[in-house]
């Protein structure tokens, strides 16, 4: 289960095994064709079903051993990137921190994924995704009026200023490592990220565009043509026509044209919801994607993540697919010349420990010794 194909194809990436953010952005790594070794601890479970592990190959590192650093480092010699998701500091106690892995690959990128980031306040201690998007303004905009914030799963913090940032960061490192021989740390940190993709709010904000109380605004259901409804059958459709025609068309398909007052005055939202609302109850989901079928509308059903796999469109370009028996996401993006490799699947702990001393030219002695463990066959 090497990285072959896609536009990563041989790049050599080492993650510190961790959870979150850290192996998401490896997992999209070896996505895209790169060739991850994920490090586990001696003592980590056999979880062959964990999908942010989809695509890697796993050796057994035990750091404790007296070549446990060794055999971390012997790796790093050999990789492009090293990604590693403890808090700061941990790394460099274990002996395996940017210095250490420096001197033994100077070209090195390594990546650093954490909540707060290498350094401030809060930066040594613990913290959750929700805590980042809290201090960012994030998860205040997040609501409807008149109620309390709402929490988007782990999506905003861990995997969309986390994880995506280490992996735009690493990308841009590699490249530049490439021009100037010298390896980087990318300081990777959730707080950050989750604040940088709020840039639009930010700059609706300065003009006046957003106002801080929840559920007012154009994108945060504070606008009834930008919203959720409920159908007869107690199920939900998005709307989102915010454009004109789009808007109009919506109004003709609903009967409704010629009937609503000016969506353009906010003084007319609450009847315009109330309207919109008694008319999306009047029939069921199915029966409103029908209606809505192959239209500029924006109307869309709300789909579980099971009900989306028989979906036309994302059957049509194999968005979700199966691999062992597990429902899951294809690769993203796609490429025209170098497509990514196909779903691959988990590996077991340890199990790759002899193919990556042969593969990557570990010394042999360091899994003889014990610091790699030889894993299962």
């Amino acid at each position: 289960m090497t990285g072959t194909g896609g536009p990563l194809a041989g790049v050599r990436v080492v993650e510190l095994a961790g959870i979150g953010p850290a192996p998401f952005s490896a997992m999209l790594l070896a996505d895209l064709g790169a060739d991850v070794v994920r490090v586990d601890r001696p003592t980590a479970s056999d979880n062959t079903h964990d999908l942010l592990n989809r695509g890697k190959r796993s050796v057994q590192v035990d750091l404790k051993h007296e070549r446990g650093a060794q055999a971390v480092l012997a790796l790093a010699e050999r990789a492009d990137v090293l990604l590693e998701g403890l808090r700061p500091g941990v790394t460099e106690r274990l002996g395996v921190g940017p210095e250490q892995c420096w001197a033994v690959n100077p070209k090195l990128v390594y990546g650093r994924m954490t909540g707060w980031g290498q350094h401030g306040p809060l930066a040594a201690t613990a913290g959750h995704d929700i805590d980042y998007i809290a201090l960012t303004g994030m998860l205040h905009a997040i609501g409807r009026k008149g109620g309390p914030p709402q929490v988007p799963a782990n999506l905003l913090g861990d995997f969309g200023g986390g994880a995506m940032y280490l992996a735009v960061g690493v990308l841009a490192a590699l490249l530049e490592a490439r021009t100037s021989g010298r390896g980087q740390v990318v300081d990777a940190a959730i707080v950050d990220g989750a604040a940088h993709l709020g840039t639009m709010l930010f700059s609706m904000l300065a003009t006046g565009g957003w106002r801080t109380e929840r559920g007012t605004n154009l994108l945060d259901t504070g606008a009834p043509y930008y919203d959720i409804y409920e159908t007869a059958d107690g199920e939900y459709v998005s709307l989102g026509a915010l454009e004109p025609q789009f808007y109009a068309e919506l109004l003709d398909r609903l009967g409704l044209a010629g009937e609503m007052p000016d969506r353009d005055d906010p003084a007319n939202w609450p009847q315009l919801r109330e309207r919109l609302a008694d008319t999306f109850r009047q029939r069921t989901r199915q029966e409103w994607a029908e209606v809505f079928a192959n239209s500029d509308a924006c109307v869309a059903p709300v789909l579980s993540m099971a009900e989306a796999e028989t979906h036309p469109h994302i059957v049509a370009r194999e968005t979700l697919v199966r691999r062992d028996g597990a429902l899951q996401p294809a690769p993203a993006p796609r490429f025209s010349r170098t497509p990514n490799p196909p779903v691959r699947s988990v590996a077991a702990s340890g199990a790759d420990a002899e193919a990556v001393v042969r593969d990557w030219k570990i010394p042999i002695e360091l899994l003889e010794s014990g610091a790699i463990s030889p894993g299962k066959s």
